[in-house]
């Protein structure tokens, strides 16, 4: 099975549609997805439920899919870098289901694993419990959160082999691989591409089973999101 895409454009084309729940990988901008984000955009698919930890900024990650009004719903943790984001949100056009973040990780984590929901202590007594399940085990309260399963998937790797096993680069593996394991369908961009048996299977981090599609982007722009240097 060839998993190996000659585009970004390509990678998506009869996967996304109106009305999906979108994946995306990435902790602010590092280690996001910047050509398939691109491509989604371009694809015009719209009404888009959108599952990331974070909304990108103002004309760049995510921010691209705000602009154009594609994305209906974010869940996500953290999204306070986005104007057009706060403009939409506090306007009523944007719908928001803030999850905090340890528990994002693991609604996707468990969404690829088979748990259809757990209990987590984080959120009891405050506005994220409001409408779920409250369990008590041992003399302590807990929260039942449902797991996310995404139709799509959209994760950056630093290298992937043709079979889609991935390797990430430090801090950019971030919520790249749970994203992926969420997915029905997940695309994979990638710096490099080698050939199966290449990456020492005590190297990879993502099997390639969680991986269908798998598209090469060797110039990522990587923008940093708040650069901070000292003064002179």
């Amino acid at each position: 099975m060839n998993k190996v895409y000659a585009s970004a454009a390509e990678a998506l084309a009869g996967v996304v549609r109106d009305g999906q729940t979108i994946a995306v990988g990435g902790f602010g901008l590092c280690g996001i997805p910047e050509a398939l984000i691109a491509a989604l955009r371009d694809s015009g698919a719209k009404q888009l439920t959108c599952i990331s930890n974070n909304a990108g900024v103002d004309g760049f990650g995510l921010g691209l899919l705000l602009a154009t009004r594609q994305i209906s719903k974010m869940i996500s943790s953290y999204v306070g870098e986005n104007k057009e984001f706060e403009r939409q949100y506090l306007a009523g056009e944007l719908q928001l289901d803030f999850t905090p973040q340890g528990t994002l990780a693991e609604k996707l984590r468990a969404g690829g694993s088979g748990i259809p929901a757990f209990f987590t202590k984080t959120g009891v007594g405050t506005i994220v419990a409001e409408g779920k399940e409250v369990r008590e085990f041992n003399g302590e309260k807990y929260v039942m959160e449902q797991a996310l399963v995404s139709d799509v998937a959209l994760v950056k790797a630093h290298k992937a082999d043709k079979a889609g096993n991935l390797v990430f680069r430090r801090t950019a593996r971030n919520f790249n691989p749970v994203c992926a394991m969420s997915g029905k369908i997940t695309v994979a961009e990638v710096e490099e591409i080698v050939e199966t048996g290449e990456i020492d299977p005590d190297d990879v981090h993502l099997p390639g089973i969680f991986v269908h599609r798998i598209v090469l982007n060797k110039t990522p722009e990587k923008r940093i999101e708040q650069r901070t240097v000292r003064a002179k």
